[in-house]
């Protein structure tokens, strides 16, 4: 049975572009828990076409002034991500921001440190982290099924990125690290405890200074050691695999990106391998629900947390800062 409209939480969105659009707009709409109030973008005829209940504006500010609207998803260029972030929040309002939530981990931390002088959720809307195949992972885990994590390995890469798109443009927050750092990293962050240093770093960059290319290789004071490979310069690929002292856990493809289809991982114990399968569902739904349901209070449904994407940004800084001095 559908929530009724007192129950369901009101978004708004500030953009519409095609992950707003083809994504979140319909999780949004498919949620028994949310409801799309109002949404902005530069054009908003676009903005029209995600079918809000409320107002379809082109001005973002909008969104912030409607009293309607409880909470705001961020799907701008990662260089504003911050001041939107912030004026959301000044607004009252909850903040859901696309991945990176900021350009580095001194802004995502006065990011949170706002919300919560605020009293307001802030979660990064790294959507994989919702999929039953990651949530089932983290659980192996956390059990300590695997033993001692002692190596992670992950990549994803693709090429064509359009020459006139924000991901190759330095100044708006472009790069492939930065792109898809928090997919890659965010098993380190979760899995793994100590404190990190980067062992080696190649890094591939374009006329303009963005990284197009960088692969790294970062160790923990745990002695556990995280390969890494992001790139808009490879044919496509997705990996990750995750070794422990007991057992191995390898993902299926697509490794991080399952979205409406079926995905897997195969467990290694020894002399014993199985796989475990996990029906094709829509796991930016179940980030829109899950954050909905939190906003209303309820505690026992994962979100996203500041450790994991304060800590994303940290290992991003350390990979440029090295890529920095190699270079």
């Amino acid at each position: 049975m559908r929530a009724t409209d007192t129950d369901e939480v009101r978004w708004g969105f500030l953009g519409a572009g095609f992950v707003a659009s083809q994504a979140i707009g319909p999780a949004v709409h498919a949620s028994p828990h949310a409801l799309l109030q109002s949404v902005a973008a530069r054009d908003a005829e676009r903005a029209e076409n995600l079918e809000p209940r409320g107002q379809a504006v082109d001005d973002y500010q909008a969104i912030l002034d409607d009293d309607s609207v409880e909470a705001v998803y961020i799907s701008l260029t990662n260089e504003v991500h911050l001041h939107w972030i912030t004026a959301a929040l000044a607004a009252g309002k909850h903040v859901l921001c696309e991945k990176p939530l900021t350009l580095n981990a001194d802004e995502c931390r006065r990011a949170f440190s706002t919300a919560r002088s605020a009293g307001l959720l802030l979660i990064e809307a790294a959507w994989t982290q919702w999929h039953p195949r990651t949530r089932r992972v983290d659980a192996i885990v956390t059990a300590g099924d695997l033993g001692e994590v002692r190596s992670i390995s992950s990549s994803f890469t693709f090429d064509g990125v359009p020459v006139d798109n924000y991901r190759l443009d330095l100044r708006r927050g472009g790069g492939s690290l930065l792109d898809v750092g928090p997919y890659l990293l965010r098993p380190a962050i979760t899995w793994v405890n100590g404190e990190w240093a980067v062992d080696g770093v190649s890094r591939t960059i374009s006329q303009e200074g963005t990284d197009l290319r960088t692969s790294a290789t970062l160790t923990a004071t745990s002695g556990t050691t995280v390969d890494v490979l992001s790139s808009f310069i490879d044919p496509e690929r997705q990996g990750l695999h995750v070794q422990g002292s007991s057992a191995a856990i390898t993902f299926g493809s697509p490794a991080i990106t399952s979205w409406r289809e079926a995905a897997s991982i195969e467990i290694t114990d020894g002399t014993r391998r199985w796989a475990e399968s996990f029906p094709a569902c829509d796991a930016y739904e179940l980030m829109i629900s899950s954050a909905s349901r939190r906003i209303r209070g309820d505690s026992d449904v994962y979100v996203a947390t500041q450790a994991e994407s304060v800590g994303c940004m940290m290992l991003i800084d350390l990979i440029d800062d090295a890529c920095g001095s190699a270079a």
